[in-house]
């Protein structure tokens, strides 16, 4: 580490980092092809060397959170990803249920470089409110402390009064747990009379930040920075000074439209796939579920990776219609059959007590039958009838939504 950046890679050339991602997730297909029994059979039809370029990747299946389950309990405790069991050095059992492991590996995680563009140090005491229990959060920042060189206080969830006095017993510098908890317990101390302004830095993730809560951080001289990550998959992005979020080093991301493998452009929203490194657990176009979009250009703090919008919402828009599920694939695939349609979006609303789904599609130029045939082929794709509406291009919100469920439920 050095002044400025916890590894001096985050300030590296994009055209070096990118040669390296792909050299790294060729030798990645080959160890998962030749040692996990999934990767064997999903990499069956790719040759690791014909990975070349970004372009290429949408040759490669996309694995999903969702898959995880099924996986688990039709194979092993580790849906047969895991290439060396003995390398395992935790499980966790997260919602789902889904299995989670972790590598017997220093920062397994990769979160030590939040920690650092978050303001902490070799040396600071952090408290740690992440829960240890069941989930891996707490071991997340626990470890990536370890590698900093920080001493941890695992403060856990709860027991605010004790940790007003622990605050202040330990002269707590840095806070790492979700957005709302530390101000819970900054309130608290200011209730109990306690002065624990020691506190100077944290790093924040599980919930959102509101503008209003960082105002509230500023006003008690906190810098607070955010960081994206998730159990399977460790740091994705994270905040610096500059805008947006930071893409981590040594994960290869990419956004895709939802229920698809295919990428989108720069600047528009949609799902969140990644692939990390990691030879114990390998997971290679891992769709997370959630929604972001990439930012143009470089951050303000110096660090040359691509940037995140972050957080934008969930990608998994499945909905009931008349009693059948639809799902973001069906309408994907649909799309995928007419070339003529540039983008679309199912839209559910309510009508005399039933259901209407109305299908709105960019198309620049409107052959004769052509709304037919994308009505026959949604029915024949969802079992469902569908009205078909043309819209101009451009025209629907770049906002990542195939379905957009708009009947008021509840009432």
């Amino acid at each position: 580490m050095n002044e400025l950046y916890f590894d001096k890679a985050e300030a590296q050339d994009p055209l070096f980092r990118q040669s390296g991602l792909m050299a790294k997730l060729r030798k990645q297909l080959a160890h998962a092809k030749a040692n996990s029994t999934y990767w064997q059979e999903a990499l069956a039809e790719i040759d690791p060397e014909n990975i070349q370029s970004r372009d290429d990747l949408a040759k490669l299946p996309i694995l999903r959170k969702s898959d995880l389950v099924a996986l688990q309990a039709e194979r092993d405790l580790f849906g047969g990803i895991a290439t060396d069991k003995s390398a395992i050095k935790r499980v966790f059992f997260s919602p789902g249920p889904i299995v989670e492991p972790q590598a017997n590996i220093a920062d397994p995680w990769r979160m030590a470089t939040a920690l650092y563009a978050a303001g902490m140090r070799p040396g600071d005491v952090i408290a740690n409110c992440f829960s240890y229990h069941l989930t891996p959060a707490g071991f997340m920042f626990d470890e990536a402390a370890a590698k900093l060189g920080a001493t941890i206080f695992p403060a856990g969830v709860g027991n605010t009064e004790t940790l007003v006095e622990a605050f202040n017993h330990f002269q707590i510098s840095g806070y790492v747990g979700t957005p709302d908890f530390l101000q819970i317990i900054l309130e608290k101390a200011k209730g109990l009379g306690k002065d624990i302004s020691c506190v100077k830095h944290a790093l924040v993730s599980g919930g959102p930040l509101f503008p209003a809560m960082r105002e509230f951080y500023q006003g008690e001289n906190i810098d607070v920075r955010q960081c994206y990550g998730t159990a399977e998959l460790g740091l994705i992005a994270y905040e610096t000074q500059g805008e947006g979020m930071v893409i981590a080093e040594d994960c290869l991301v990419e956004i895709v439209r939802p229920g698809t493998g295919d990428p989108v452009n720069e600047g528009e929203v949609g799902e969140v796939v990644v692939s990390i490194f990691d030879p114990t657990y390998p997971l290679i176009r891992f769709a997370t579920g959630d929604l972001s979009a990439t930012m143009s250009g470089q951050s303000d703090c110096g660090r040359t990776n691509g940037r995140l919008k972050g957080w934008l919402g969930r990608a998994d828009q499945t909905t009931k219609v008349r009693g059948m599920f639809v799902h973001p694939q069906q309408i994907a695939r649909v799309v995928k059959a007419y070339p003529q349609v540039a983008r679309a979006r199912l839209e559910v609303t309510e009508q005399e007590g039933k259901d209407q789904m109305t299908l709105l599609c960019e198309i620049e130029n409107v052959a004769p039958g052509l709304l037919d045939d994308i009505a026959q082929t949604m029915r024949a794709e969802t079992r469902l009838r569908a009205d078909i509406q043309v819209v101009s291009p451009n025209a629907l919100p770049n906002d990542g939504k195939v379905i957009e469920d708009k009947r008021v439920l509840g009432v």
